[in-house]
């Protein structure tokens, strides 16, 4: 059933989300994921929606606002925290900065599966978009967002000690 469901709903989930996609800032596959996942708590909790097509739209909708709304709150900083800026070049501070880089860059070395690709990916300076990573990876759009989080998790539990220790 399940199933069945997803199979049916996944080509008009992907034109809506590409369609409110540019106009929410968001990445059409970041809100084909939030709706996957949307209908999947209500498939637990309530069961399928009596009209899955009216339920899909308003979903993708609901997902557009709410990143709009998130995208429209966030603020980037101005300038660098206060006395960052006046120190940035000091060899204390170069050498303290080279060596977070090397302990981030030997974490990720040691991260599981496709993890070390997709960090590194994520961490490039050619600022790719999901759809590039993807390309790159071999891996669908679509399931990058999740795998990102996953990847993330493990960097940061990689990582707690070293922070601790330092």
């Amino acid at each position: 059933m399940t199933h069945d469901l997803v199979t049916s709903l996944h080509p008009l989930l992907a034109a809506e989300a590409s369609a409110e996609a540019q106009a929410s800032g968001a990445e059409p596959g970041d809100l084909e994921q939030a709706v996957w996942l949307r209908l999947l708590e209500r498939l637990e909790s309530e069961g399928p929606p009596s009209d899955p097509h009216r339920w899909l739209r308003s979903a993708v909708r609901t997902e557009a606002r709410r990143t709009r709304r998130r995208v429209r709150n966030e603020r980037p900083y101005g300038t660098e925290p206060a006395g960052v800026a006046e120190y940035a070049h000091e060899p204390e501070r170069l050498a303290l900065a080279a060596a977070r880089h090397r302990a981030l860059r030997d974490a990720v070395r040691r991260l599981p599966g496709r993890c070390p690709g997709l960090v590194e990916a994520l961490l490039s300076f050619k600022d790719l978009t999901y759809r590039e990573i993807a390309g790159e990876l071999g891996i669908s759009q679509g399931s990058l967002g999740p795998e990102r989080s996953r990847c993330l998790g493990c960097l940061r539990r990689l990582l707690t000690p070293e922070v601790a220790a330092g």
